[in-house]
């Protein structure tokens, strides 16, 4: 995972490039608190551009790290966000929380 903060927009970027599944979200969690809680952003993005592939543990993953920025009092939203991983992520409704951007971010 890589991150990107933009002091002046209280932006932060979390690129995943990692696929997500039960052997990878426990270290994507506590990366992604650690930057969430380090920098108090105001917005969150997650980019899923290097994602072709997520489980069911990458959903409680993305709903744990949007309560923690909610908690921060940030938005959250996704970006880049590949067919089959929006296939998961309208099943599960979670777009009815997170929306998804069409646009490029930072």
């Amino acid at each position: 995972m890589k991150s990107k903060f933009y002091e002046e927009d209280k932006l932060l970027v979390l690129e995943i490039t990692e696929e997500i599944d039960h052997h990878t979200t426990e270290e994507l969690r506590r990366k992604m608190d650690n930057e969430i809680e380090r920098c108090m952003p105001r917005e969150v993005v997650f980019d899923f551009g290097s994602v072709a592939f997520m489980d069911s543990a990458g959903i409680g993953m993305v709903i744990g790290r949007y309560k923690l920025a909610k908690m921060f009092g940030a938005s959250v939203c996704m970006t880049n966000v590949r067919k089959s991983v929006k296939k998961i992520f309208e099943m599960c409704g979670i777009l009815r929380l997170i929306p998804i951007l069409e646009e490029k971010i930072g």
